[in-house]
């Protein structure tokens, strides 16, 4: 009897260990989702934004090579958001339209419109980890985050430059996207964004992309953070792209038909 007492006892312990894995994993998960959801919820009723950014491209000697660029985008209540980029110099990319339409469930659309052989292209799903305009950037990188686009689990807590954040990794579920997880760094206070590691498909880290010099804007009462500064840096080339932003207004008279990609060609 008492062996049996012992051979049930050793069976109990057995499946609790088991099972306490399967229910850290599932907890973590849900802690994860929890933030990125709270992330997202911040961000919501901004409605649109005008912004001029200079593009500032570095090799891995640090010679550089500066773009401008207008980005105007559109919140979408149902789904992601629309975004479109007009390059106004320097002159061989000048005239340059890139029109981004990111959804929650679907694969985002994204079209470009090249001046010099003036025809808009279609960029394909499988085509989405490639660089944006020659910079660190990603296609995909230009889309609006949405929580459905990623599965989540909670590292742990952290501390960034002073603030107290949030570490989790999101593992992206497009079987087309250029990375197989990213680890995210998120303020406690605000849910702003502070840092993202990006590994790729062999699972080595690729980039880093740092937000800096965060700024407050009032929109209809409520408070809406913009980093003034992005900063992505290729691990493996050595290459760095630097996003500045050098004007950012929000609710400007813009709609739907401001982001049509039939007039890509029209963009100024």
């Amino acid at each position: 009897m008492q062996n049996l007492k012992r051979i049930n006892t050793w069976f109990l312990l057995v499946a609790v260990a088991l099972a306490m894995p399967a229910f850290a994993d599932e907890k973590s998960e849900k802690q994860g989702l929890k933030i990125a959801k709270e992330r997202k919820d911040r961000d919501r009723g901004w409605q649109n934004s005008v912004a001029e950014i200079t593009m500032i491209l570095r090799n891995a000697s640090g010679q550089e090579a500066t773009r401008e660029m207008r980005v105007d985008t559109l919140e979408m209540e149902e789904d992601g958001d629309k975004a479109l980029t007009v390059f106004d110099s320097p002159r061989d990319v000048s005239g340059t339209a890139f029109l981004s339409f990111s959804h929650a469930m679907e694969p985002d659309e994204q079209w470009i419109y090249l001046p010099a052989i003036k025809r808009v292209k279609r960029i394909a799903s499988r085509n989405k980890s490639g660089p944006f305009m020659s910079s660190e950037f990603a296609f995909e990188d230009m889309t609006s985050f949405e929580v459905e686009k990623f599965k989540y689990d909670f590292l742990r807590e952290d501390t960034y430059q002073g603030d107290k954040v949030f570490v989790i990794e999101q593992i992206p579920q497009d079987e087309f996207s250029g990375y197989s997880k990213q680890i995210v760094w998120i303020d406690q206070k605000h849910y702003r964004v502070r840092k993202v590691d990006f590994f790729d498909k062999k699972g080595d880290e690729l980039k880093t992309l740092e937000f800096e010099d965060y700024q407050s804007h009032k929109v209809d009462g409520t408070t809406f953070w913009r980093p003034q500064r992005s900063y992505m840096y290729n691990h493996q080339t050595g290459k760095s792209t630097e996003l500045v932003t050098e004007n950012l207004k929000f609710k400007q008279d813009l709609d739907e038909s401001d982001f049509d990609k039939n007039s890509l060609r029209r963009a100024r």
